[in-house]
């Protein structure tokens, strides 16, 4: 620099600034330098995380590549906290990079955006006559029109490999066409009498009832006329649980449509969904894989010769080791391509250089592996962060949104071996550049019985070493679930730690991403092993990070979590507060108003009409005499896994004996807090609580 010239440098660390005052400057002294000094570190100020802050980042999802190779169209949604809702719209941006276009700016949300195979069109649902329907954007122009006409919604699609149709899923009553389940909605709308006659099981499922209608796969002209139903039938296709991200391929010529659907007669019971084939022309419907578990995501290779799909092998298990599976179309064969891969695999894509691509958890990191379609070694290309929403570009290069906790989703791009990655979105740079929020941490320890298991930490903004800190400490739910390097817009561990806590979360045996036998170590043992891997996790880290304050210890949890909280209010007294959402307190009573029946069937070894003991000895109501740490309590009313009953049980329990507790109810939400100003009291309850029992 010139002789007379100031020079600031920004230093590495976020916050830190180098200023220097070159010799021979003419602007003299102290002041000046003093000056500078206090504005850069006003510049560089950050602060921590709120929950206004949460509802402020946009949302990134449904990435899309153009059939050229060139483009990436999204859906990118917003929220108004004070309207108590959001709005999507769709975007676009060049793979290269540079400035995001926005395609679609009305008061409806766009989703789905799905290209025409020429690539001069996206096509997309948007609210027309108070239905979701089918419109498509002229990329040249934006020009936008409503393609298709369904009386009832349309709640996804696909384009045709040749344009001239979509496939689509809309949910009717058996038997009966597009038009006639309409007019049946609307009947039952205008009608004064709403109660619901029920003859079977499933009845109610998540947060809905089924009300006896069924999705079905249809297909019609792009220009919206002749919808055909493929997969008529008292079956759910895609299935009501269990499958993967989509449930449906069309071959290139549209005369065939791969499908998953579970046939078997009771389906709260049943996990065994299977691969069938539609001919389209014919109605003829055949199975493809004959599998008692879980067959689902069926993809065709762009040369039409092979399916590929995901396998679960064990019958009435959910969380059993998800294999790649490898169809040849010519004749029948089928190869297990993950065979000697202990994780899970998903989202499987085709790629022209002989692979197939696809993702796994694999400890808390979702990563990018491959595997060549004639078989050979798993090889794992990307390993940061937790990656989803892959597709695979005409020339290789790999499309997929990224997340940390420290950052919402991106979109990313790397080449087909993993390299030179690429961030070509910053959608909330401009907010995130105001936060200080810290990066995931991880630890390892010895449980009580040698297992090896790993725990992750998150510090507070503007930590300090020196200082001691109160602990939150964290359960996830599943229990076949796990922390994971992810911006959790529920379960936000910046959020947690915002108010100066440090976070620690352990992943106990029954988490994903740790092998199949890591997994399996919870079932039949809820309150065993993985409640010792908790206490021995907590207590390796406080002997190992001198920085946490064994004194000031709260702990919460959500789903399982929640169980594992009631769980722990009967077995320990050294947490000084929990905060218990969506917990199971009552395994019995549970069981016989919950949707899935499968789920505890397989974890508490049967039914408890045959198998009581299981159920009486994992159950925190069994040992709620013994409450007394200060619990909250938080619960949906439209919570069908864990119904609403549980959390007043646990409440009730807490309030007899007399043990200061407060009970959170919601009567309009389900399993989770969605909804952004329902949102917005949950945590600032959650805060108040840790901070009354921590500070």
């Amino acid at each position: 620099a010139p002789k007379g010239r100031n020079i600031i440098a920004r230093g590495n660390a976020p916050g830190t600034y180098f200023i220097f005052l070159l010799k021979g400057s003419k602007m003299k002294g102290k002041f000046f330098l003093l000056f500078l000094l206090l504005a850069c570190m006003l510049a560089a100020q950050k602060r921590p995380i709120t929950l206004e802050d949460l509802w402020a980042m946009k949302r990134i999802s449904d990435p899309q590549v153009s059939p050229c190779g060139k483009f990436v169209v999204y859906t990118l949604t917003s929220y108004d906290l004070e309207a108590n809702k959001g709005n999507s719209d769709l975007w676009m941006v060049s793979l290269a990079g540079g400035e995001p276009k926005q395609l679609t700016s009305t008061p409806s949300s766009e989703s789905n955006p799905r290209w025409s195979p020429d690539g001069s069109k996206i096509a997309f649902l948007s609210e027309a006559n108070d239905l979701s329907q089918i419109f498509t954007l002229k990329v040249e122009d934006n020009k936008i029109e409503q393609a298709s006409n369904c009386p009832v919604d349309v709640e996804e699609f696909v384009w045709s490999q040749d344009g001239k149709h979509f496939l689509f899923i809309a949910s009717v009553y058996p038997e009966k066409s597009l038009e006639e389940t309409a007019a049946i909605n609307k009947a039952k709308q205008a009608s004064k009498v709403k109660a619901r006659v029920i003859d079977s099981l499933l009845y109610r499922h998540w947060n809905h009832w089924t009300d006896g209608k069924f999705r079905h796969a249809f297909i019609m002209s792009s220009t919206g006329e002749n919808a055909k139903d493929l997969t008529p039938g008292a079956y759910n296709t895609p299935p009501i649980s269990l499958g993967g991200e989509q449930d449906y391929a069309l071959s290139s010529d549209s005369q065939k449509l791969y499908f998953v659907r579970n046939i078997d007669p009771m389906v709260a019971i049943s996990t065994n969904n299977d691969v069938f084939c539609a001919q389209v022309s014919t109605g003829e419907i055949q199975a493809i894989t004959k599998n008692r578990g879980n067959d689902h995501s069926p993809v065709l290779s762009p040369d039409g010769k092979y399916l590929a799909y995901l396998s679960m092998a064990r019958e009435g298990f959910e969380a059993d080791q998800t294999e790649l599976m490898l169809m040849s179309l010519e004749n029948g064969k089928v190869v297990n391509l993950t065979e000697d891969f202990d994780r899970d695999v998903d989202f499987p894509v085709f790629a022209p250089n002989g692979y197939i691509y696809f993702l796994s958890n694999n400890h808390y990191r979702n990563s990018i592996y491959r595997v060549k379609i004639e078989g050979g070694p798993v090889e794992k290309i990307h390993d940061q962060n937790y990656n989803a929403k892959m597709k695979v570009a005409c020339d290789g290069t790999l499309v997929f949104i990224k997340q940390a906790v420290n950052m919402p989703y991106e979109i990313f791009t790397c080449d087909p071996e993993g390299n030179n990655l690429k961030q070509i979105t910053f959608v909330n740079k401009p907010l995130l550049d105001k936060l200080e929020m810290n990066p995931i941490e991880d630890f390892w320890f010895e449980s009580f019985d040698g297992w090896r298991v790993q725990g992750v930490m998150v510090k507070p903004p503007m930590f300090n070493p020196e200082k001691k800190y109160p602990v939150v400490f964290l359960i996830h739910g599943g229990p076949q679930g796990g922390w994971s390097d992810d911006f959790h817009y529920r379960w936000n561990l910046s959020l947690f730690a915002s108010p100066g806590y440090v976070v620690i979360a352990v992943n106990f045996r029954g988490s994903k991403g740790y092998g199949q036998k890591f997994c399996d170590a919870v079932t039949g043992d809820w309150g065993g092993a993985p409640y010792q891997d908790l206490m021995s996790g907590l207590d390796a880290a406080i002997q190992k990070f001198s920085f946490l304050d064994a004194n000031k210890v709260g702990a919460a949890g959500a789903s399982y979590g929640g169980y594992m909280i009631n769980w722990i209010a009967g077995k320990t007294n050294r947490f000084k507060c929990l905060i218990s959402h969506a917990g199971v307190f009552d395994l019995l009573s549970k069981y016989g108003s919950t949707e899935e029946l499968w789920f505890p069937e397989w974890e508490f070894r049967g039914t408890p009409y045959n198998n009581n003991d299981q159920y009486v000895r994992f159950s925190p109501s069994r040992h709620a005499a013994r409450f007394e740490t200060p619990t909250m309590v938080t619960h949906g009313e439209l919570d069908f896994r864990v119904p609403i009953s549980q959390g007043l049980q646990m409440f009730t329990a807490l309030q007899r004996q007399g043990v200061p507790s407060r009970l959170l109810y919601f009567p309009d939400e389900g399993h989770f807090i969605a909804k952004p100003q329902n949102s917005r009291l949950w945590w600032s309850h959650v805060h108040e609580w840790f901070a009354r029992w921590l500070k």
